[in-house]
């Protein structure tokens, strides 16, 4: 009979689950990681892993809420981080990129799987979201400094696509030896920005 576990034994397992099938979703893709192959990661049973998630959904949702939380952590610290707007969007953009550049697979499973069932895990819904409104409020900050002008949340993703890009391209090695993705990073805020200054 399994012994009765504790609220820290239940929290310990699943963030090491959580881990585990951190690396093993971002190496083989969700669909090509069972639940035995995560069960064998821990050295534990094949019946282990459904005592704590109902099925492999459910871990690659945890999993993706963990990175989101975490990501959503790193761009409100640098939001802190500074009362002036260009200041604190500069700390913003360097945190986005430290996050993605050091959390590889927490990045590419937050951003290059969806889940067509996203709304049955509440964690997910809500981490996702506390990102997202990070980066509205960026772009919150360009327009009231009159960096921006526009519909925040459409220059927010504007920004957005043009950051995520970039970086892909960097962590899959597609950018040119000679161009410097910093420096590119720089070059395309700028060019954007210019665009969406407003117009005098």
């Amino acid at each position: 009979m399994p012994r009765l576990l504790s609220e820290s034994d239940v929290a310990e397992f699943r963030e090491r689950l959580i881990a585990a099938a951190e690396r093993l979703f971002a190496e083989h893709g969700p669909d090509g990681v069972t639940m035995r192959q995560l069960a064998s990661a821990l050295s534990v049973s094949p019946m282990t892993p459904y005592r704590y998630f109902k099925d492999k959904d459910a871990i690659l949702a945890a999993v993706r809420a963990s990175g989101f939380a975490r990501f959503a952590s790193a761009l409100e610290t640098a939001t802190r981080a500074s009362v002036d707007g260009i200041k604190r969007s500069e700390a913003t953009g360097r945190a986005y990129v430290k996050f993605a550049l050091e959390n590889p697979d927490a990045y590419r499973l937050m951003f290059d799987f969806a889940q067509p069932n996203e709304a049955e895990y509440p964690e997910l819904v809500e981490a996702s979201g506390r990102a997202r409104a990070m980066l509205i409020r960026h772009a919150e900050g360009l327009v009231a400094t009159g960096e921006a002008e526009g519909d925040p949340e459409m220059i927010a993703h504007i920004l957005w696509a043009s950051l995520h890009g970039g970086l892909v391209l960097q962590m899959a090695g597609k950018v040119s030896p000679r161009v410097d993705p910093s420096a590119m990073r720089r070059e395309a805020f700028a060019t954007i920005l210019r665009g969406l200054k407003p117009k005098a």
